[in-house]
């Protein structure tokens, strides 16, 4: 690798994530230096993940042990993101797995993909990071929902309503809001967007139809594991016998 062509790249990440850390400052987004450190620390991430990568695919029985890593990280990233849902970790962790094991678990089944350590690890990687961005967006409106909604909770519950009753309705919105925006960028997938697997895969030496394909399989895995994981989330977080505090 040239150190000339790298060091142009960094300045130039660093320029962008500036311009977007001082830009949310002047709309008053409250973001602070995130963009800034959020890249950096993706790039020492990625470094890493790259010389493990290049053990996990020279020796393919570790490929569970890399899968196990980033389930445990998205876990605990959407239970970080989750303040004031009920059981937070728990619940997050639950919706992670339960909607990575299930899309993931299709998949294989069916061989969708060849069972190769390269292609079960880039599936994995997109179906968990789609799993915890819908616990953290569900677990969210969930939330925002109860606090917004308390006073129809509270009538619920005193009509003899169990949690889980006076929550359905709550959970059902959450769940559609969260899976939405995939779901447009899904119907305009080759109009508006061209996804990172299907480029990826093309770039890899991949015909059009294989990188298609691909790409294909990853957006119906996207789906379904966000479906199953905002589900598992508001429905375990609709449980929780207390009412939201109420804003001061």
């Amino acid at each position: 690798m040239q150190l000339l062509p790298q060091l142009h790249l960094i300045a130039g990440l660093l320029v962008l994530a500036l311009v977007t850390a001082g830009l949310a400052r002047l709309l008053g987004a409250g973001l602070g230096w995130q963009p800034v450190w959020a890249l950096v620390r993706a790039g020492v991430q990625l470094a890493v993940v790259a010389l493990l990568l290049r053990g996990v695919l020279a020796a393919p029985y570790l490929v569970l042990g890399f899968v196990a890593l980033m389930l445990t990280t998205a876990s605990w990233t959407s239970g970080t993101r989750t303040a004031g849902l009920w059981r937070r970790r728990r619940t997050a962790t639950a919706g992670v797995l339960a909607g990575a094991f299930v899309s993931l678990g299709l998949i294989l089944a069916m061989r969708l993909v060849d069972w190769e350590a390269r292609y079960i690890i880039a599936v994995a990687g997109i179906v968990i990071g789609a799993a915890m961005s819908a616990a953290t967006l569900s677990g969210r409106r969930f939330v925002q929902s109860s606090i917004d909604r308390r006073d129809e909770l509270e009538g619920w519950l005193a009509l003899g309503a169990t949690p889980a009753q006076a929550h359905r309705d709550l959970g059902r919105t959450s769940v559609r809001e969260s899976v939405l925006p995939n779901l447009d960028q899904t119907r305009s997938t080759g109009l508006v967007t061209l996804p990172g697997a299907f480029v990826g895969a093309l770039f890899g030496g991949a015909s059009p139809l294989e990188a298609a394909n691909f790409q294909l399989v990853v957006l119906a895995g996207v789906v379904l594991a966000m479906v199953v994981t905002a589900g598992t989330v508001t429905t375990m977080a609709g449980r929780t016998p207390y009412l939201p505090e109420t804003p001061r």
